[in-house]
């Protein structure tokens, strides 16, 4: 699923800018696209009924069994390439009888791929409204702290940051300072 298709069709369904069968083409296409994704999350693979390909498509052999959905992620690797070598899941794609075929599989391989990137930004998020929580204006004297950097000792001392957040983005500010931070603030 398109991002804008994920994020905006479901809610705009539940303000009623949404008609029903256009609604229910997403519905439809979430489905399919889940069904995929869940397929690649369980199906295992053997080196032995694998390498071969792989090797053929310039990419590492397995050294043991993985899950159908690592080999999708590897940027050589396409659900349409590998399907080909995959009897069960190129079954699986041939039962999808919907006139959007090609854009259902396109977009079961991009929520694979970019499933990792998306965790770790939201991990990020998750971690910088935590530190935007932590107040640290006037709590230290940074001079007096010396396992700062010089460099993000003076900056700290100039622009005397509201919070933890605030001072990682400073630059100069390095993440060891923002943990020297932490540490002093009892985090």
């Amino acid at each position: 699923m398109d991002d804008a298709d994920m994020r905006l069709t479901e809610k705009g369904w539940k303000l009623g800018l949404v008609k029903a069968d256009r609604y229910e083409l997403y519905r439809n296409k979430k489905d399919i696209v889940n069904e995929i994704i869940n397929f690649t999350r369980t199906y295992s693979i053997k080196p032995s009924l694998i390498n071969e390909t792989l090797e053929s498509y310039n990419t590492a052999p397995l050294k043991h069994g993985c899950k159908l959905i690592d080999l999708i992620n590897r940027p050589q690797i396409t659900i349409e390439n590998i399907a080909l070598h995959i009897p069960s899941f190129k079954r699986v794609l041939d039962e999808i009888k919907d006139s959007r075929k090609e854009e259902i599989i396109e977009a079961a391989e991009i929520q694979i791929k970019y499933e990792g990137y998306i965790a770790r930004e939201r991990m990020i998020a998750a971690k910088l409204s935590r530190l935007e929580s932590i107040k640290i204006k006037g709590k230290f004297n940074y001079t007096d702290i010396q396992s700062l950097s010089t460099e993000a000792r003076q900056k700290l001392i100039k622009i005397d940051p509201e919070t933890i957040a605030q001072a990682s983005r400073i630059p100069g500010v390095s993440p060891s300072d923002i943990n020297v931070l932490l540490v002093l603030a009892g985090r």
